[in-house]
C-alpha cells in the first residue's frame, strides 16, 4: 500500500485537473493555485459567475453559489486571494469576499466581506479585521 507522501503528488495533479476542467469546460474563473476539496460544491447552474483568486482554499462541504432560481437571479460571486473558506460554509450569490479573508466553518455569507477580515456565524459577521494571511489563508501571526 502506498504511503501518504507517495499519494500527495497524484492528489495535487487531480486537483489541478479539476480546476482546469472547471475553467476550460464550465467557464469558471478559478486561479490555477486554488485548492478545492473533493466534497466542496461550486455552482454549475451559472458557472461563469464563480471567481476565485490565487492561493485560496475551499474546504470540505463548502458551497459557492452564483444563482438563485427562486428569484431568477444569476450573478457573479467573488472570492479574493489568500482566503480560507471553512468547512460546510455557504457563500450566497453576488457576494464579494475580499483578499486575505477567513470564513469560519458553517458560516452563511450573505453580504460582502471586506479584505483582511475573519467572518463567522449565521448570518456571517465580521469578528476580527486587520488580519494578514499568507498562502491558503493561514494567519501570518501564527508563524511569528
Amino acid at each position: 500500500m502506498p504511503s501518504l507522501n507517495q499519494l500527495m503528488p497524484a492528489r495535487l495533479a487531480f486537483i489541478r485537473l479539476r480546476v482546469f476542467i472547471w475553467n476550460k469546460f464550465w467557464g469558471m474563473d478559478i486561479h490555477p493555485t486554488v485548492r478545492v476539496s473533493m466534497s466542496a460544491k461550486l455552482d454549475r447552474t451559472y458557472p461563469q459567475g464563480v471567481h476565485i483568486g490565487a492561493n485560496t482554499v475551499v474546504t470540505f462541504g463548502a458551497s459557492v453559489l452564483a444563482h438563485d432560481k427562486s428569484r431568477a437571479l444569476k450573478t457573479d460571486t467573488y472570492i479574493g486571494e489568500n482566503c480560507f473558506i471553512g468547512a460546510h460554509s455557504l457563500i450566497f450569490p453576488g457576494v464579494r469576499i475580499g483578499d486575505q479573508c477567513i470564513v469560519g466553518a458553517g458560516s452563511v455569507v450573505n453580504k460582502d466581506v471586506p479584505s483582511n477580515s475573519i467572518v463567522a456565524g449565521n448570518p456571517a459577521k465580521v469578528i476580527r479585521s486587520g488580519i494578514q494571511t499568507s498562502r491558503y489563508g493561514v494567519l501570518k501571526e501564527q508563524f511569528r
